[in-house]
């Protein structure tokens, strides 16, 4: 039995590259073939007097047929004049619940149906607006899940084609019946091996699309024509002309390559051992070189956040030559005496201490070959260069003030302890020492930590410079029932009597030899403004650089000339164990 129709066309056409990068795929509303949907005007589907009839649904392999019936209303009746004469010849589709992967369409649900003015781009056009709904809500807002698709094709009247009457429900599917009807459906497998070979070279540009290829795909699309894809991904040359025929792979190469990526397990090895008897030249396109995660390189260094709170806490003075005086008041012969009646009374004698500390030069050097500079295109290798040499030169200046460089005196790069005096190995008159036996525990360290720190006299509240394994035994004791005794940082600190807790990594494994036993240092409570540095006018940090014309080298040197000690009776307390034997 035939059903009467004014006119048919398609709704929409799958496999057309849209402005905005999605592709309609075949399948996308397949399950709405004989839906009844309304035929609008424009999409102005607010207001009722835009209904101008109905649209049957029928899904073909290259998209969206509608077979379309206009009411017998004033509207519909001019809607039929007007394409009855040639006047609109366009159709596009309103669809919402869209579902991408991608940037392929794979799902929606047709809402309408509209008549539009022949000016609509021939192609598939997606244009994501914010669209009013049925319900005459406005949303306001960009909607990633509706559309409305433009497709711009001829339409057919009703004298052209027949349809056969069908029974169509009016109601939509609901969700419990798309879930089934999605788990019918067929494997994947099934789907491609059901395709016609022009539907796998589809599929083919699809998925080296999706390997982020280079050259884009082509999309030809014409009225007369069925569309045509065309991959530029296994040319073995460059097109000069559309009706050239560019080299493919046929669903049995693409067999033989998933066969040998089964056996080897690698997708791209397996391409790649048959690129050459098929006779693509250029299959790197498919597995690009690997990019950087970062513009710059990684330093692989110590942790130094440490530096910049000991560096900027010292008390700074503009001369490079320091010297500090302190006389001793503790001795009994310091002491106020009382008076008898005709004795002799004797003077108050106590001695002045002063010593003088006197400047040295740090530095840090690098050199870069010229060719090397001009090609290291992905960053700024001198500005890189010169960063990592600010930040070891910082890290060298705060650790010879904690603990020394570490070096041997005989080393010519050795930091003297004269000009820098690290506070871990300064006079015992600046520095005090306390020491601990090996078996001493964490329970009973932290006890003679708070009891240490009567030996303190610097300035306002000390921090404690320790190691970050000191610091994890202090926070993992535990008491008889189990439970931590400091939970928190900020607990442990208070229980110190510390102003805060640094962790030093180069810290860690210090040891000294004090004549009798190998000392571990555990940590450094001091405030550091009792530390003074002096530097005169240009011995700030500098940063210079040279041109070697002989070795086409560029030099780079960074440097300071300056002197550091502690200035203040007894601020800093040294906080050492002896070393277990063996």
């Amino acid at each position: 039995m035939e059903v009467k129709y004014d006119f048919s066309g398609y709704a929409t056409k799958a496999g057309l590259l849209c402005t905005d990068g999605r592709t309609i795929l075949p399948d996308a509303f397949k399950h709405q073939d004989t839906t009844v949907v309304p035929l609008v005007w424009a999409h102005l589907h607010k207001e009722p007097a835009n209904i101008l009839g109905k649209a049957i649904l029928e899904h073909r392999d290259d998209g969206v047929y509608a077979y379309c019936k206009f009411n017998e209303t004033e509207a519909g009746r001019t809607a039929r004049e007007l394409v009855k004469h040639g006047d609109i010849t366009a159709l596009s589709i309103y669809a919402n619940q869209l579902k991408e992967s991608a940037k392929k369409v794979i799902h929606g649900m047709i809402r309408e149906v509209s008549l539009v003015l022949s000016g609509a781009n021939p192609g598939a056009l997606i244009d994501n607006l914010a669209f009013s709904h049925a319900d005459g809500s406005w949303t306001g807002e960009r909607d990633e899940t509706e559309a409305i698709i433009y497709t711009g094709l001829a339409l057919a009247h009703a004298e052209e084609e027949k349809v056969e009457e069908l029974e169509l429900p009016m109601e939509e599917e609901t969700e419990e019946e798309l879930v089934e009807h999605s788990a019918a459906d067929p494997t994947v497998r099934e789907v491609f091996d059901g395709m016609t070979e022009q539907q796998k070279t589809v599929v083919y540009a699809m998925l080296s699309s999706a390997l982020d290829q280079e050259d884009t795909e082509e999309v030809e699309h014409s009225d007369e024509e069925d569309n045509i894809v065309k991959n530029n991904v296994f040319d073995k040359y460059k097109r000069t002309n559309q009706d050239e025929e560019g080299v493919v792979l046929s669903h049995d190469q693409m067999a033989d390559v998933f066969k040998s990526a089964q056996k080897c397990g690698s997708f791209k090895d397996a391409m790649l051992k048959h690129a050459t008897e098929w006779g693509i030249e250029n299959i790197e396109v498919l597995f690009p070189d690997a990019r950087n995660v970062r513009t710059t390189p990684d330093l692989v260094k110590r942790d130094d956040t440490w530096v910049a709170g000991v560096l900027s806490a010292t008390h700074k003075t503009p001369f490079s030559r320091i010297r500090s005086m302190a006389a001793d008041l503790t001795e009994d012969e310091a002491r106020a005496k009382g008076y008898i009646t005709g004795s002799k009374k004797a003077e108050q004698v106590f001695p002045v201490m002063k010593r003088i500390t006197t400047p040295t030069t740090v530095y840090k050097k690098q050199k870069l070959d010229r060719d090397n500079i001009i090609d290291i295109t992905d960053f700024d290798v001198v500005a890189w260069i010169r960063a990592e040499m600010q930040v070891l030169l910082k890290e060298e200046v705060a650790r010879a003030m904690l603990i020394g460089d570490g070096r041997p005196v005989t080393d010519p790069d050795h930091i003297n302890t004269e000009n820098i005096r690290p506070i871990w190995r300064d006079d015992d008159f600046y520095a005090y020492k306390v020491k601990w036996d090996a078996d001493i525990s964490t329970i009973n360290m932290i006890d003679e930590i708070v009891r240490a720190r009567k030996h303190y006299k610097g300035t306002g509240y000390p921090t404690l410079y320790t190691t970050i394994d000191v610091v994890t035994d202090m926070l993992l004791v535990r008491d008889l029932n189990g439970r931590k005794i400091y939970p928190t940082m900020a607990e442990l600190t208070s229980a110190l009597r510390v102003a805060n807790i640094v962790e030093v990594e180069v810290m860690e494994g210090i040891e000294r030899n004090d004549g009798t036993n190998d000392l571990e240092l555990v940590g450094l409570m001091v405030n550091m403004a009792d530390y003074t540095v002096g530097t005169n006018r240009g011995g700030e940090i500098t940063g210079f650089d040279d041109f070697d014309i002989d070795y086409n080298q560029y030099k780079y040197l960074i440097e300071t000339r300056m002197c550091g000690a502690l200035t203040k009776f007894q601020s800093a307390v040294v906080l050492e164990k002896v070393k277990a034997a063996g």
